[in-house]
C-alpha cells in the first residue's frame, strides 16, 4: 500500500494552511511512489479507450493532471460514481447513498442494477454523513477521484489532492448539469468519446418520452425545497443553478420569470421567499418538489391562507415527490437514475399540466 494515508495526517497543518490561502491550483501528477498496485476491485471498460494521456481537466479549484490512463477510481459526494459505472468502470470506492435508499444498504436501486449488470461488487462505501471519510478513501488507493458533482470546499481539495488528482466541479459546488457531469469525469478516466455516447443516449431517451406528452411544452415548473408542515412561513425553491430546476427544460418545460430573475442575484442553489411575497410566483405553472409521502405537505399548503393564493397550489397543478424514496431522489437527474425515473416522473408532471387553462 502507498503511504497516502501517512502523508496526510503528517501534511495536515500545511493542508490547513495553504486552504486558508486560497487552496492549490493543480491537483499533482498521477501520485505514483513507485509501489505496485492491486488493480483488481476495478473493472476495465468494453471497447477502445478514447482518452490520451497526459490529459489535464480543468476545473473551478484547479486542474487534475494525469499522466496515465487511471486504474483505480475512487469518487466522493453525489452521482459521480455512475460515470465510470455507466461506461463500464466498477469504481474501487464511492459514497454511500443516504436519501433514496429503499433497502439501506448505501446503494441506490439504478446503481444496484448496474453493478448486477457488470457481475461485479459494491466498492467500499464511503460514509460522508459527516463530510468526506478521507482516510477512508486514501485506504482505496486511487488513481483519480471524481468529485465533478460536488460541495468540496478549498480545504477538502486540498486534502483530497495529497490522495490522487481530483475533478472538482467546473464552475460552483452542486451547479453541475448531468451532462457537464458525464464530460468532466468521462474525460479524466480516458472515456471522453464513450461519455459523449451516453450523452446522446440519454438525450434519445428524454426525447422519445417527453414526446408522449406535450401538454408539458411551454408551461413553467418550479421546484420546492424541503419544506416544513409545520412551519409554511417561507417557502424554498431551487434556482436555475441547480440541477433539478435545469431538468425541466430537458423536459420541454421552462423556468418562470420569477425563479429566473431571483437566480441572477446569486450563485446559490437555493433560496427562499416569505409567505407575503408568494404573489411572485403568479407565473408558476407547476410546482413539485419533496412531500412527506402521505399528503400532509399538499393538505398544508392548500390550507394556508397565503400559500393557497400561489395559482399551481390554488388550482391543483402539484406533483410532491413521495418523501425521500428513489423516485424523489431521481428528479435530480443524474447519469444512471434517469432512464430509470423518467417514465414516472414526466408523466406525473403531465398530470399536473393537465391542469393548467
Amino acid at each position: 500500500m502507498r503511504s497516502y494515508r501517512l502523508r496526510l495526517f503528517s501534511t495536515a497543518a500545511a493542508l490547513l494552511t495553504l486552504a486558508a490561502c486560497g487552496g492549490p491550483t493543480d491537483a499533482g501528477g498521477d501520485g505514483e511512489d513507485g509501489a505496485e498496485k492491486d488493480s483488481s476491485s476495478s473493472a476495465e471498460p468494453s471497447g477502445k479507450s478514447s482518452g490520451t494521456f497526459p490529459l489535464t481537466v480543468e476545473h473551478a479549484l484547479g486542474k487534475a493532471t494525469l499522466k496515465e490512463k487511471p486504474k483505480r477510481v475512487a469518487t466522493v459526494n453525489w452521482a459521480n460514481h455512475e460515470v465510470p459505472l455507466a461506461l463500464g468502470v466498477v469504481p474501487v470506492g464511492m459514497a454511500s447513498a443516504d436519501f433514496g435508499d429503499d433497502d439501506g444498504d448505501g446503494v441506490l436501486p439504478w446503481v444496484e442494477k448496474k453493478l448486477d449488470e457488470l457481475g461485479a461488487k459494491t466498492p467500499v462505501l464511503f460514509d460522508e454523513n459527516d463530510g468526506i471519510d478521507f482516510e477512508a478513501v486514501a485506504d482505496t488507493d486511487p488513481d483519480v477521484i471524481l468529485a465533478s458533482y460536488s460541495g468540496l470546499t478549498k480545504q477538502d481539495y486540498a486534502t483530497l489532492s495529497e490522495i490522487a488528482p481530483v475533478v472538482a466541479y467546473p464552475d460552483a459546488p452542486w451547479a453541475t448539469p448531468w451532462r457537464e457531469i458525464v464530460r468532466s469525469n468521462s474525460k479524466a478516466i480516458g472515456l471522453a468519446d464513450e461519455g459523449e455516447k451516453l450523452i446522446g443516449e440519454l438525450e434519445g431517451d428524454i426525447s422519445r418520452t417527453v414526446a408522449k406528452y406535450p401538454q408539458l411544452k411551454g408551461k413553467s415548473a418550479m421546484f420546492m425545497t424541503h419544506v416544513d408542515p409545520g412551519d409554511v412561513s417561507k417557502i424554498g425553491y431551487y434556482t436555475a443553478h441547480d440541477t433539478r430546476t435545469l431538468f425541466f427544460e430537458d423536459l420541454g418545460l421552462r423556468i418562470p420569470g420569477s425563479v429566473a430573475k431571483a437566480s441572477k442575484g446569486t450563485d446559490k442553489f437555493a433560496l427562499t421567499r416569505s409567505a407575503e411575497q408568494v404573489d411572485v410566483f403568479d407565473d408558476v405553472d407547476i410546482i413539485t418538489g419533496y412531500g412527506d409521502g402521505k399528503g400532509a405537505l399538499t393538505k398544508t399548503l392548500r390550507e394556508d391562507p397565503l400559500l393557497s393564493k400561489i395559482p399551481a397550489v390554488e388550482r391543483g397543478s402539484m406533483y410532491l415527490l413521495p418523501g425521500s424514496s428513489p423516485l424523489a431522489t431521481a428528479a435530480n437527474p443524474t447519469p444512471l437514475s434517469i432512464s430509470w425515473v423518467l417514465e414516472d416522473y414526466v408523466a406525473a408532471l403531465a398530470k399536473a399540466a393537465d391542469k393548467v387553462k
